[in-house]
């Protein structure tokens, strides 16, 4: 009796740790460490050895439109918080990226190419390096002479220039007076606590990973030329003549739309103070990296709105553009409404921010306070880039995201943000009809083996199309699943706590995970390994109804815990929808019953997955005889 009793226990023992390990997540053994360090909690919170570096950034720079060289100095207070001797500083400089040398992920023309970025001085704690960068790629390493111990601070002295590129993407030449100027000054990367120094490459597809610092910086451009940036304008009055100050100012303080300079405005050269040079000086503190715009021609418009309303704080709003730049005429106003609907409805923050300027140019890019959007001859749909970019904001400008290795992290959620405020703007058809033709439509369709790759694969290791569809669609599907599984109260609440934690920090997945299983305290696990550590793709089916037509069956082909509905038509022509959450897929991912109380007479059971398109959509139809 007792040997029985104890195989019993030992089978009931394998079988609950199988239940226990089947709830942990797939984790990298260098994030493992992280946790064994204390410096992530599997409560979703910074650890309590969490900590990251920063620096304090003071840069003066200086664009000449006529060779397109900008240059710069710079002094750059690092802090080292970490327990470990930095016996290398990793420098990175993104334009690199225009050097031949350069990886990149497609092909350029000539006009792309340049001789990036040329140290002409370069001092670490007052020690003089013979460094000129010539055959550094996007990331440099420099050999410290002096470690930089834990717990410290050392101070860099930079002098740098580099030409911006005739053709424009992210950053360089609008036109022939204009130029958006971004990644535009030597920077130190990223040294984290699960990865160390970042030196992956940049390749102009996934984006950036950069520090949360403090920038003071200048920019000093010819008279005529209105410069544009991140932080606030500190000088008006110094770089302005006294009208254009005022209406300036103004916009501060009011909803209504100031035109700051109009085309002739511009063109008569009554705008800036007239000295051969004008030194624009701005501030932004806390904040991930800093960019800006010059143009002698563009028109200016201005205004604000109020983004948080128990302290109505306000938020400057500017748009920058050319007279052909139909798109925006109405960008402030576009932007006055993003920024309350983002502040008061998803994801509800506050936008936290002084300033969001949108800038045009060719790159349909996000920017801290920043976006750089192309004309797109469609109001409707140029409304919905710039939501998209101004989204941006929240992931990954208040929360550090790793762009280069999790883009799922900053661009899924900026894409369920655009759905959202779409369905705010246009009506909940419209939104969803742009949702599935932009997002979901050529990924479903598309059977090649790049697109059923786990989201959770690092974002450099994804090629063609699965890159775009793990980072954009698939993640922003997740999101809007979990949002259907727990309801918009919960999902707020966890989206809340997730994002007031992280803000200002570097979370990684595993801290998204850990977050909202604590917030709503539900394991989630089940969830998060179906969406974010398979293969899955979506694929659901009517498999049959019982004999006595009181039970649908229906399949998961393709593994996804999507929601959908079930639309009964009945013999009295009569139509009934049961909406099925994901969480009818928590105890068996490939095999639903769905019990029907109704006695009428079924005639035809329909699945609609809605913007969850379906791979095969033939099968998601049962006619009942």
């Amino acid at each position: 009796m007792k040997k029985r009793f104890l195989q019993f226990a030992l089978i009931a023992f394998v079988l609950f740790a199988q239940d226990t390990i089947a709830q942990e997540l797939y984790m990298p053994r260098n994030i493992k460490k992280s946790y064994e360090n204390g410096t992530r909690s599997k409560d979703g919170k910074p650890g309590v050895n969490y900590w990251q570096n920063r620096g304090k950034y003071n840069m003066e720079i200086s664009v000449d439109p006529k060779t397109r060289l900008v240059s710069g100095t710079e002094t750059i207070i690092y802090e080292n918080n970490s327990k470990d001797t930095l016996r290398n500083l990793v420098i990175r400089f993104v334009n690199n990226l225009h050097k031949p040398t350069s990886s990149r992920g497609s092909d350029v023309s000539n006009d792309f190419l340049s001789d990036g970025l040329t140290i002409t001085s370069l001092k670490i704690e007052n020690e003089v390096y013979k460094e000129d960068a010539k055959n550094w790629g996007t990331v440099g390493n420099v050999k410290l002479q002096k470690p930089i111990l834990p717990h410290s601070k050392t101070t860099i002295n930079i002098e740098w220039n580099y030409p911006l590129s005739k053709e424009s993407g992210r950053e360089g030449q609008i036109d022939e007076t204009t130029f958006f100027v971004a990644y535009s000054y030597p920077r130190v990367s990223v040294f984290d606590d699960y990865n160390g120094w970042d030196r992956l490459p940049h390749t102009d597809r996934q984006e950036f990973y950069n520090d949360f610092n403090d920038y003071v910086f200048s920019v000093k451009a010819p008279k005529n030329y209105v410069v544009y940036a991140t932080g606030d304008l500190l000088n008006p009055d110094e770089v302005l003549q006294p009208e254009f100050a005022s209406r300036l100012k103004k916009s501060y303080t009011t909803n209504e739309i100031l035109h700051i300079a109009n085309e002739q405005e511009m063109k008569s050269g009554i705008v800036t103070k007239q000295y051969d040079w004008n030194v624009w000086k701005f501030e932004a503190k806390n904040i991930t990296d800093v960019c800006f715009g010059l143009s002698d021609h563009y028109l200016w418009d201005a205004s604000s709105v109020i983004v948080d309303k128990k302290t109505n704080r306000r938020a400057s709003i500017q748009a920058a553009y050319d007279i052909k730049g139909t798109d925006f005429v109405n960008s402030v106003k576009n932007n006055q409404y993003a920024l309350d609907w983002f502040s008061n409805n998803w994801p509800g923050v506050p936008y936290p921010f002084s300033k969001m300027t949108a800038f045009q140019g060719f790159a349909d890019m996000e920017y801290p306070m920043m976006c750089n959007d192309s004309q797109m001859g469609d109001p409707v749909f140029a409304q919905l880039v710039q939501d998209h970019e101004v989204a941006h904001t929240y992931f990954p400008f208040y929360m550090g995201i790793n762009e280069t290795r999790y883009a799922f992290m900053d661009e899924g959620w900026a894409t369920t943000f655009e759905y959202l405020i779409g369905i705010a703007e246009h009506g909940k058809e419209a939104a969803d009809n742009f949702y599935k033709e932009f997002r979901v439509k050529h990924y479903i369709n598309d059977r090649s083996s790049e697109e059923d790759q786990p989201i959770i694969t690092m974002s450099t290791q994804v090629s063609g199309a699965g890159y775009g569809n793990n980072s954009y669609g698939k993640a922003s599907l997740s999101y809007l699943a979990l949002k259907d599984l727990l309801g918009d109260d919960l999902f707020k609440k966890a989206l809340h706590d997730y994002m007031d934690t992280w803000n200002g920090k570097h979370p990684i997945p595993w801290d998204y995970f850990n977050s909202f299983n604590t917030s709503t305290g539900k394991n989630l696990n089940w969830f998060f390994n179906n969406w974010f550590f398979t293969n899955n793709y979506l694929d659901i089916a009517v498999k049959g109804i019982s004999a006595d037509k009181k039970m649908i069956t229906v399949e998961n082909i393709g593994g996804f815990a999507i929601p959908f509905d079930v639309v009964i038509t009945y013999a009295d022509k009569s139509k009934v929808i049961l909406h099925q959450t994901p969480a009818i897929w928590e105890k068996n991912q490939k095999t639903a019953k769905i019990i029907l109380k109704s006695t009428k007479k079924i005639l035809q059971i329909q699945l609609d997955g809605g913007i969850f398109m379906d791979a095969t959509p033939e099968n998601n139809v049962l006619l009942v005889k």
